[in-house]
């Protein structure tokens, strides 16, 4: 079905006489641009990635308006504006203090990253200690569900920034996806949107879906993404890296595959850890058996696996991520209070323990028998997700600490709309791929071209939650 559509694209182009390659000239300079890359140390991965959860902690700091926030208890809990002008203003706020120094980090200080984690740090420090003396802390909401929230969120806003970022020349190729073995920010996209799905999903709360009929009809919205991607980047000649997914597959078909599964072997919560356990190890066997040779090789026959194998075979990886991660979210954050995140102090820490064992985890199978890669999503790049994932919501979680609000407009509105956000940074990303040359635009042209969309992106996404949009099926 995926060749007739490819065939009937071209059809159509050439019935309106249009080329595609017209429509994106640059299109194997871009592919090139991404390709063959290596990635960074995890050093590098693990000072970034807390930097995106730091800048969450230092806008609550700056945040004076303790009694702006009015609380409501649904489904989510979470802190709502009802003033216009009030959202608009903490809005520009948010941008300046959370989006704005994720794109600079990202970009021109990359090469400085270490000496702006140490200063933040001490920064942190500092405005903490004074905060707790001069200010009385407020009762609030005294559930996990804001530090969950803003984890998920800085995970978001990051993948978002990224999607951008790395077309320009102004993104270290460092950071930008691995072509097979290695560990960069970049990598973690993809199986940090799994991961923080599965902390808070409907498994992780203990609901169970018992009919496969009710799964799939849930997961026909991203199979129909994931047939409109197909589409529309093949009929306007959009730049793909075949050796990230396959020549048709993409993130979409993945989403709907793990939630597939995941209806077919239906188990309560406490067990999933163990099947996806099971599943990362039996699939890390047929690796180190050969099968990473077959993934990773250029060779491709003409049947659909063959063509897609990366994204095929990949699947039990993140599938296996998926469970394990189900019942991390209830050991951490669920327990025996289905549907509600349960008040524990100890969250936290728990939190901490377990980034520790992953990173130590990730070390050993680096290092005795494979390293982390995104391409066949192995184990040591499960584990490596997990611990990067851990560390920011054990990070984000320091919050509890800082009197004030535990929440921004920002977070909240990403938080509601996850998927959407997503979809529309990916919408906007090929936008300007297709109008600008991004491989010969100067540092500062980027900064401003990536800082329009970032601060495009958050107001959308703001206005679209002030107003009650919500867009979840996954």
């Amino acid at each position: 079905m995926i060749p007739i559509l490819t065939d009937w694209i071209k059809t159509i182009q050439m019935n309106v006489g249009m080329d595609s390659s017209f429509i994106n000239t640059d299109r194997q300079l871009k592919e090139q641009f991404v390709s063959n890359l290596n990635g960074c140390s995890m050093l590098e991965v693990f000072l970034l990635t807390s930097l995106f959860s730091v800048t969450l902690l230092i806008r609550r700091l700056f945040d004076q308006d303790f009694n702006c926030a009015a609380f409501k208890k649904d489904d989510d809990v979470f802190a709502t504006r009802k003033n216009w002008s009030e959202v608009l203003m903490t809005t520009a706020l948010d941008f300046l203090f959370i989006a704005l120094p994720t794109i600079l980090f990202l970009t021109v200080l990359a090469d400085w990253i270490y000496k702006v984690a140490i200063f933040l740090l001490v920064v942190l420090i500092l405005c903490v200690t004074y905060k707790r003396y001069a200010f009385v802390s407020l009762e609030g909401i005294q559930t996990l569900q804001p530090y969950i929230s803003a984890y998920r969120v800085a995970v978001m806003l990051g993948t978002c920034i990224c999607i951008l970022a790395v077309d320009f020349k102004i993104f270290p190729r460092r950071y930008a996806k691995t072509e097979t073995y290695g560990t960069s920010v970049m990598d973690l996209g993809v199986g940090s949107f799994v991961l923080a799905n599965s902390l808070v999903s409907r498994q992780a709360r203990g609901t169970l879906r018992t009919s496969l009929k009710k799964a799939i009809s849930s997961t026909t919205p991203l199979i129909f993404l994931g047939f409109a991607r197909l589409v529309s980047t093949t009929g306007v000649n959009y730049q793909v890296h075949v050796g990230e997914y396959g020549q048709h597959w993409n993130f979409f078909f993945t989403l709907a595959a793990i939630s597939i599964l995941t209806a077919i072997v239906n188990v309560p919560a406490m067990y999933c850890g163990i099947l996806g356990s099971l599943i990362l190890i039996g699939y890390q066997i047929c690796l180190v058996k050969g099968l990473n040779i077959y993934l990773l090789s250029e060779e491709r026959g003409t049947d659909i696996i063959s063509r897609n194998k990366e994204g095929i075979y990949s699947i039990f990886g993140y599938w296996g991520m998926y469970l394990v991660g189900v019942q991390l979210g209830s050991y951490l954050f669920f327990g025996n209070h289905i549907h509600e995140v349960r008040l524990n102090n100890s969250a936290e820490i728990r939190a901490s323990i377990l980034a520790l064992v992953f990173w130590i985890l990730t070390l050993f199978l680096e290092e005795h028998v494979e390293r982390p890669s995104r391409r066949m999503c192995n184990l040591a790049y499960v584990t490596n997700v997990m611990a990067v994932n851990l560390q920011m919501l054990a990070i984000v979680m320091l919050g509890e600490h800082i009197p004030g609000p535990k929440i921004s407009t920002l977070e909240k509105a990403f938080n509601n709309n996850l998927l959407g956000s997503f979809l529309l940074a990916n919408l906007m990303t090929g936008v300007v791929n297709l109008t600008i040359d991004t491989l010969s635009t100067s540092t500062v042209a980027a900064l401003i071209v990536l800082s329009v969309y970032a601060s495009l992106l958050s107001a959308t996404v703001v206005v679209a939650d002030f107003y009650g949009f919500k867009l979840k099926f996954w």
